[in-house]
């Protein structure tokens, strides 16, 4: 009897061939269960129970009639009769057959018959629904040395009811007079097949394969094509071609035609490595390459070969060595926006060799960069090798606490600019304490040496950038003490808590000015910085004399709502004049006003606001939102800054540019599948926020918009963008795209 398991093996092979024919739904009697079949001890147990059951001793045939229930590994059969021929080996099972293998597919037919190997197989009226709500039907079913052949048959992942339970046409279907699922080049093969949509037929092709969806990998073959229109490279048509070149390495090529420029080819490639994995993509094609200031006609322009790559990898080399790098160049300032792939201002090179251990770091590094920029000069890019920082943590055996060391060296080149080398080391002491009142107090003590050497400074635009020409020393020293105090208590039905905190750092006056500024230009004074023993956001830059800085933390958290807020300000207790750029909210012995509030109300609403307030006038310098409001289906996005650092025209440095810009998308559900998506940025930057700017207060930068329907079968999306920065040939216009996707069908 125990034989009569091959039915459960060999059906079970055969629901592993995706595929669908005449008879869409499944039987009235569903799947099977496990009935009176006794549940099975071990994998090895097969338990069966039947109506009946009798043995032809002549003819030695066992059968069970009625109600056959059988059991093994998670697999289940149901069947009205069911025949094992002992001399013949031959195992028939009949009569409103239903296989659900441990994986969940369910084969139904009308009969099963097993060979003697008891692993070949034939099955008649062949429905399967897999588990992953894809359907394969077939008039006749074979399985010979573990290959399936099916005929007349077709496949679907569509759903063949709708929401009232009724019978109804799949969106698409495959149809084909032979399906062959070969599970050792793990594909699957249609013959003269057919596809249709909504019951039309709109596709006839004479022979079709693609992956069987196993975990040995997709297999090489077409992906889903890209059609899209856009102003300056018309009408354009790619269509992708996948190589598995090995379970660890593939290969994409694709092709791009264009109704208005000539053809561009496109290619990545992937590999995983027994130490980690790198990528190499890029672009190739021939054309006309236009200066990036350009704004109208150009006849002298070149005709070349233009393109980008794009490469990365990391590996681990040992349990504490890992190495990595990424390359990111373009033939010129304006390809990556003309065939929208980037609209990155600048690409960035790196290589980098860090060895991490509990204790400490060490990194060697580089990086170069390439501008896109409308009137950066390249020349003026840094190009930063060597980058080497090494860190070590120590316990303190005297005192405890714990003291951080750290060595760094740097040196940035430009092929006409100014060059500058940099080396420090810095020693910084860190105790935590915990009073009898429940008060955390940190002491700090920081010292930190530095060796400069630069040239060329009169290359640099902004005076305070510049530093002294030749060698400069510096000796920096600091120590602080931060104490905070929370209170916990209830609030409504939940909790909330008070921490209030103060922070004293000294420091001696420090050599600044003398010292190139290569890091530590973009100063601002937010609440991530308040409490910073330094607030520059470099090393280039230490902010000297003497402060206190207070504030004062509440948070709630209630059933369903998290609120946070953060506020606070500082005070210079010396009277010197600080080096920190006027409009930064640093300059004064007081400085401006910061802050943060978070709120969250569940999976709904996300909202968070940042804003610094002028010490004075209480303007707001700074004014920044982001929110989140909806369900995973409906939902908008709001995001709004506006810096009015007001600093004085003749004073404002190239990094401190005012500026104000809103930022908004959404999505809306209007219908099961149907959805509608847009966004849009704007810059609001007028003459009020940047007297330098030639913007007029209301810019748009780039709107969105499309209409999107996916079910679990098939995707259909259409989408409209309109870009309004001009570079270069990358000109302003609209841009259409088409995305039509038959899931499970690709490659």
């Amino acid at each position: 009897m125990r034989k009569f398991v091959a039915i459960l093996a060999v059906t079970t092979a055969l629901a592993g061939t995706p595929g669908w024919a005449q008879n869409l739904l499944e039987p009235a009697a569903g799947p099977p269960n496990q009935g009176d079949a006794p549940t099975p001890a071990n994998e090895e147990e097969v338990t069966f129970a039947s109506d009946q059951i009798t043995y032809d001793t002549d003819a030695e045939v066992v059968t069970a009639i009625g109600n056959v229930r059988m059991a093994r590994r998670g697999d289940r059969l149901r069947a009205e009769r069911v025949e094992w021929n002992q001399k013949t080996g031959e195992v028939r099972a009949s009569g409103n057959v239903a296989v659900v293998n441990s994986g969940g597919d369910t084969v139904y037919g009308d009969s099963v018959i097993l060979t003697d190997s008891l692993r070949d197989g034939v099955v008649e009226n062949l429905l399967l629904v897999l588990n992953d709500g894809g359907r394969l039907a077939a008039k006749h079913g074979v399985r010979k040395d573990g290959v399936s052949t099916l005929t007349m048959a077709a496949y679907t992942p569509c759903a063949v009811l709708d929401s009232e339970g009724c019978p109804k046409e799949p969106i698409w279907k495959i149809s084909a007079t032979k399906v062959v699922h070969d599970p050792n080049k793990h594909r699957i093969s249609y013959d003269n097949a057919r596809i249709s949509f909504m019951g039309t037929p709109i596709l006839w092709l004479p022979g079709l394969s693609h992956p069987d969806g196993s975990g040995a990998g997709g297999g090489s073959g077409f992906l889903l094509p890209q059609v899209k229109y856009s102003r300056v490279n018309g009408a354009e048509f790619a269509l992708p071609y996948y190589f598995q070149l090995a379970p660890n390495r593939d290969l994409s090529i694709t092709p791009h035609v264009y109704s208005k420029v000539l053809p561009s080819i496109e290619a990545q490639y992937r590999q995983l490595t027994s130490n980690g994995a790198w990528q190499a993509a890029g672009m190739l094609t021939y054309g006309t390459r236009v200066p990036i200031n350009a704004t109208g006609p150009t006849p002298n322009s070149d005709r070349t070969f233009r393109g980008y790559i794009d490469a990365n990898g990391r590996f681990q080399l040992g349990p504490n060595w890992t190495i990595s790098g990424s390359t990111r160049l373009s033939s010129d300032r304006s390809f990556m926006r003309r065939y929208d792939i980037s609209r990155d201002s600048r690409l960035r090179s790196t290589i980098n060799a860090e060895r991490i251990d509990n204790d400490s770091y060490l990194s060697i590094a580089g990086w170069a960069v390439q501008t896109l920029r409308v009137g950066d000069s390249q020349g003026q890019q840094p190009i930063a090798l060597p980058l080497i920082d090494y860190r070590r943590r120590i316990a303190d055996p005297l005192l405890g606490g714990m003291i951080s060391l750290q060595a760094n060296t740097l040196a940035i080149t430009r092929t006409a600019g100014q060059d500058t080398q940099r080396a420090f080391t810095s020693a910084r002491w860190d105790l935590r304490r915990y009073t009898a009142l429940g008060q955390e107090l940190t002491l700090t003590a920081f010292a930190r040496g530095d060796v400069y050497h630069t040239s060329n400074i009169a290359s640099t635009i902004t005076p305070s950038y510049r530093g002294d020409p030749g060698w400069t020393t510096r000796g920096i020293g600091a120590i602080a003490a931060d104490l905070k105090w929370p209170f916990l208590g209830s609030f409504l039905a939940g909790s909330q808590r008070i921490t209030p905190r103060v922070q004293i750092v000294a420091t001696p006056r420090t050599k600044n000015l003398a010292i190139p500024n290569e890091d530590a230009r973009a100063i601002d004074l937010e609440d991530s910085n308040l409490f910073a023993l330094n607030r520059f956001n470099g090393y280039d830059r230490w902010e000297d004399g003497s402060r206190a800085t207070y504030g004062i933390e509440w948070s709630v958290d209630v059933p369903g709502i998290a609120f946070s807020t953060v506020i606070g300000q500082s005070y210079r207790l010396n009277s010197r004049p600080s080096i920190l750029p006027p409009g930064t909210g640093l300059e004064g012995r007081f400085s401006d006003i910061v802050g943060r509030t978070t709120l969250q109300y569940g999976r709904f609403l996300e909202i968070t606001h940042r804003f610094r307030i002028d010490k004075d006038s209480l303007s707001i310098r700074r004014n920044e939102v982001d929110a989140t409001i909806g369900s995973r289906k409906t939902y908008a996005t709001i995001g709004y800054l506006r810096l009015n650092r007001n600093i004085p025209t003749t004073a404002i440095p190239e990094d401190l540019r005012d500026r104000e810009e809103a930022r908004l998308g959404g999505r809306v559900q209007f219908a099961r599948y149907w959805s509608i998506f847009g966004s849009t940025t704007i810059d609001l930057t007028g003459k009020k926020e940047d007297p330098l700017s030639t913007a007029d207060g209301y810019q748009p930068v780039r709107h969105r918009l499309g209409l999107l329907y996916d079910d679990d079968c098939f995707e259909l999306g259409v989408t409209w963008r309109r870009d309004y920065d001009a570079a270069g040939d990358a000109r302003t216009g609209n841009t259409f795209l088409l995305r039509v996707a038959l899931k499970n069908l690709g490659r």
